[in-house]
């Protein structure tokens, strides 16, 4: 976008309105997206992925905070955790393919 001149910036759009999305996507071409609401907000990866990326599949920057640092409140929360995100992980990956 024009006032955008030097690529540095990126948009917060979440993922729990995925219409809306695919909306900001068309108004604001290839800036990159940071996309919360993935997890305990209930956004859905695959409606996310398909209407927010960019043509080339890239250009989103998926976060999801509760559903990795909540995976577990015991002992075993490091292995949870990374256990929530490999799962997010190959979601996206699943989606971008």
């Amino acid at each position: 976008t024009e006032w955008n001149t030097r690529g540095n910036c990126l948009l917060v759009v979440g993922a729990t309105y995925p219409d809306e999305l695919a909306d900001i996507r068309r108004l604001t071409g290839d800036m990159t997206f940071l996309v919360p609401g993935i997890g305990a907000q209930g956004g859905d990866i695959e409606k996310a992925v398909r209407n927010g990326r960019r043509a080339d599949g890239r250009g989103l920057v998926i976060n999801s905070s509760r559903g990795i640092i909540y995976a577990s409140q015991g002992e075993d929360f490091a292995a949870a955790a990374r256990r929530a995100t490999l799962e997010l992980r190959d979601a996206v990956n699943a989606v971008s393919r």
